[in-house]
């Protein structure tokens, strides 16, 4: 087995893991959403990168 070349692997998760704590965050805080919150958490933390991106561009609702 080859060994992981994490100096590319550590910036994908870290991104990864900082858009899914600031969209939490914004959904938090947000008083209108495009479809329940309890659905776009599940959406933000299992979406991976691409759940956090739909959360900012379809899922924030403008008030």
């Amino acid at each position: 087995m080859e060994d992981v070349n994490w100096a590319l692997i550590w910036p994908v998760l870290a991104l990864q893991v900082l858009l899914a704590i600031i969209g939490l965050f914004s959904l938090r805080k947000a008083e209108a959403t495009r479809g329940p919150k309890w659905l776009w958490v599940f959406i933000i933390i299992f979406g991976n990168i691409i759940g956090s991106i739909a959360y900012f561009v379809i899922g924030r609702k403008d008030v």
